[in-house]
């Protein structure tokens, strides 16, 4: 039988969200019914709301969630009432052409729940990452739903499910940090200052936070940023070379996704550096550099999706850093806050002052 609950949908291409009465169905083959205990507020939901990422509207925001399972549906055998979960939006089918070559962070057949949540008129919901989370509860394929210990409080626990997980990653799977590195990580909100942590915990010697916002730059140092620069009226190329012995840095980040900051990032490299982009750009952003330098500088240009995480294997182990104090989980929660105030913190988003606002039910 349908359960009705409150959820937060985006109706219209840049309108306001609403919370609003939602049905869900009971998990079917393959899916988990799971109450949402927090959800944080993420760029991406504001992507949604504006229509930058599909117009399939409307759609169910949310993605970034713990909580616990209600129900299993049939075939579920990993699974179980009662257990603790954060939610990943990339769950590998396990027979792709990427998962069968031993590269599952790519799987190219990520699975979803089958059954829409609709709203009470029968409209079917677009979810978010096809997760929609900002609500009391919601329908995903079970290998969305990552068992993780439940001594980690949901507003925390929820984060690594999308935000901390994406720059974590970025550092130590994609960029591979490693002890004594130098690596500079540009734009400092929450996936920038995971990045900075991730690299911090991967052993590097020196972490050179970039950004134009000086309180963001005083927040990195909570995470493990040991320099900082203000590229607003620093020529940040100039800075991070002179903080790296001329050189620039082993591995640089770049967390914003701008034609500026990505060139920024190219520059900043040492020869045979690694450029990492996790920030993720307009679809009509465009990056022009001279072939010579591509060829010359040599090194890798990556992208990072999702931190090139595995959930199974990455959520676990970084719950269990966050409980022994390796990884400041908490850090980036700046508030909590209701359903009904999922808006206003997209203008906080905006305003630079939140690293997370974090929905709790």
């Amino acid at each position: 039988m349908p359960h009705e609950v409150r959820a937060v949908v985006a109706a219209k291409k840049g309108a306001p969200v609403e919370v609003q009465a939602i049905l869900v169905q009971d998990p079917g083959p393959g899916e988990v019914l799971v109450a949402v205990q927090a959800c944080g507020v993420c760029h991406t939901d504001l992507h949604y709301r504006e229509g930058a990422i599909s117009e399939d509207f409307p759609f169910l925001l949310g993605h970034e969630a713990a909580g616990v399972v209600e129900e299993v549906g049939p075939g579920v055998a990993d699974l179980a009432p009662g257990d603790y979960v954060v939610l990943a939006w990339r769950a590998p089918c396990g027979s792709c052409r990427s998962c069968r070559r031993g590269r599952p962070w790519y799987c190219f057949d990520s699975r979803n729940a089958t059954q829409p949540m609709t709203l009470l008129d029968g409209t079917p919901l677009t979810t978010a990452l096809g997760i929609g989370a900002f609500a009391e509860k919601t329908l995903v394929a079970a290998g969305q739903a990552v068992k993780v210990d439940p001594a980690a409080r949901p507003e925390a626990a929820g984060l690594i499910g999308c935000g901390v997980m994406a720059g974590y990653g970025a550092a130590v799977h994609t960029g591979a940090v490693g002890s004594g590195d130098t690596v500079a990580v540009i734009g400092c909100g929450g996936v920038g200052n995971a990045a900075i942590a991730g690299a911090s915990i991967a052993g590097a010697r020196r972490i050179i936070a970039v950004d134009i916002d000086d309180r963001k730059l005083d927040g990195a140092t909570r995470f493990g940023a040991t320099h900082t620069v203000n590229s607003r009226g620093t020529d940040p190329i100039e800075a991070v070379r002179g903080l790296t012995g001329g050189h620039g840095a082993d591995v640089v980040i770049d967390a914003v996704g701008r034609p500026e900051t990505y060139r920024q990032g190219f520059f900043m490299r040492d020869l045979a550096g690694t450029l990492v982009q996790v920030g993720v750009p307009d679809p009509d952003m465009r990056i022009e550099l001279p072939l010579i330098e591509l060829f010359s500088r040599g090194g890798a240009l990556k992208s990072s999706w999702y931190g090139d995480c595995l959930p199974s294997r990455d959520f676990p182990v970084l719950i269990d850093r966050y409980l022994s104090g390796r990884l400041d989980l908490d850090g980036f929660v700046t508030e909590t806050i209701a359903l009904d105030e999922v808006e206003s913190a997209f203008d906080k988003m905006r305003d630079g002052t939140v690293l997370r606002s974090v929905v709790v039910l």
